[in-house]
């Protein structure tokens, strides 16, 4: 892929996962722009929940990991997905 593939196109928002080390409850779906959020528990038995949903441009993923940031929780990694 080129560095033009991967630019963001408000006609076209780029779906994101992002997961992360704690709880966060699924009524806060609000608080992230209406990502699915998806509490589950991993191999080692810690809490861990995954946030996937559009994101529009750079400014707002970064919001989107400053909110989880604020939060207190461990960001442990982001996924583009990419849509056939």
């Amino acid at each position: 892929m080129t560095d033009a593939e991967h630019t963001f196109n408000r006609d076209c928002p780029v779906i994101y996962q992002i997961t992360v080390q704690g709880y966060l409850d699924e009524s806060r779906s609000d608080w992230f722009d209406s990502m699915a959020i998806e509490p589950q528990v991993d191999a080692d038995g810690k809490s861990v929940t995954k946030l996937t949903g559009k994101v529009v441009d750079q400014a707002a993923l970064h919001g989107l990991l400053r909110k989880l940031y604020d939060l207190g929780l461990s960001l442990l990694s982001t996924k583009r997905i990419e849509l056939d």
